[in-house]
């Protein structure tokens, strides 16, 4: 063999052995084991979310230690915006469920009590924790939400005007210093036209015009002494007494008019003389809005036809009736006058608000 050839001979025994080599390489890394490795380790299982166990439970209690069901528990963080809120149960008892870690208060409420606020206290990732005890006061303040109907506010604004009196001692029961005082139902009207007629008062006022007849021999058939004067007093009681029944109740439930004269305090004297007189033949419906004093006018002439009855028969016929009538519209004009310049000073028991128009709040 020459040199060539020795050297082709040395590189095909070199690659067998290499072959041989690669190929039980190969056939031993394609073997499987029996086991798993002993290196190979189980990857780890996440841990649960802390968050689903942290909880706070609680009783509410009143200071006598019962139960509080229904009350309104809100759990606080402080200086965190939000807060939850949960209804205690029939028991007073309460949960908040899945919290995070973190300083908390409670503020709970309930109707009749006073507010409860507990101290801060700690929850932690994972805890049951219990909540602070509480001991509810009960409140001893309670507020009232009362609604009256207009007719109950009419009564009461009427109860307060019987209490008026000029110098404390003659009765001032028919004006009104409220002037959006409320209309009078009609058994008031004739509540206040009785409670006039029986005020001493008003007997007394009565006894003076008998007086004032008797001196002056007015009804001379009348005749002088105890007799006439007794005669002159039972005319001008009945006078006064169908004049106000008839005037202040009767016609003005008729015609839905309010019997009162309506202070009204405040303008220049022109503004507030005109509406003093005027107020004997315009007056106020209970709807509110102005009319023709049918009530004033035609009462005072039923009272003087009904006077024909009893007056002596010199002084009968239809001159008494508008004789009559004349002298009272004056006289009840001659009055509003007292009651818008005069009286207001005169009455103490007026409330301090009620001052006429555009000053009733």
């Amino acid at each position: 063999m020459n040199g060539c050839q020795v050297k082709l001979a040395l590189l095909l025994l070199a690659l067998s052995f290499s072959g041989n080599v690669i190929a039980q390489d190969l056939s031993s890394n394609l073997e499987l084991p029996d086991a798993p490795s002993e290196s190979i380790q189980a990857a780890p299982m996440a841990s649960p979310d802390p968050l689903g166990s942290t909880r706070v439970e609680g009783v509410v209690l009143d200071n006598q230690g019962s139960p509080v069901p229904s009350a309104r528990v809100s759990l606080t963080a402080p200086g965190k915006i939000g807060e939850r809120t949960t209804e205690a149960g029939s028991d007073g008892s309460f949960t908040f469920n899945s919290l995070p870690a973190g300083q908390y208060r409670l503020i709970i409420t309930a109707p009749g009590l006073l507010t409860f606020t507990s101290r801060e206290f700690s929850v932690h990732a994972g805890e049951t924790v219990a909540a602070p005890k509480t001991a509810m006061m009960v409140s001893t303040s309670t507020t009232v939400d009362v609604t009256a109907s207009p007719d109950q506010v009419s009564v009461a604004q009427v109860h307060e005007q019987e209490k008026q009196r000029v110098l404390g001692v003659f009765q001032n029961f028919y004006t009104s210093y409220i002037w959006n005082a409320e209309p009078m139902p009609a058994n008031q009207k004739y509540k206040l036209a009785f409670r006039t007629l029986l005020d001493p008062t008003s007997i007394l006022l009565v006894a003076g015009v008998a007086s004032a007849e008797q001196y002056n021999g007015t009804y001379p058939d009348y005749g002088p002494g105890i007799q006439g004067y007794g005669k002159r007093f039972g005319a001008a009681l009945a006078d006064s007494t169908t004049g106000r029944i008839v005037g202040s109740a009767i016609l003005p439930v008729v015609f839905h008019q309010d019997p009162r004269y309506f202070y009204q305090g405040s303008g220049g004297i022109p503004s507030r003389t005109w509406h003093a007189i005027s107020s004997s033949f315009i007056t106020r419906a209970d709807s509110g809005k102005l009319q023709p004093n049918y009530s004033h006018v035609l009462g005072n002439l039923v009272a003087g036809a009904v006077a024909n009855a009893y007056h002596p028969p010199a002084s009968r016929g239809v001159g008494l009736t508008f004789e009559t009538l004349g002298i009272t519209v004056g006289a009840n004009s001659l009055g509003n006058l007292f009651r818008e310049f005069v009286f207001r000073g005169l009455v103490p028991s007026v409330p301090t608000f009620a001052n006429g128009k555009d000053k009733t709040p």
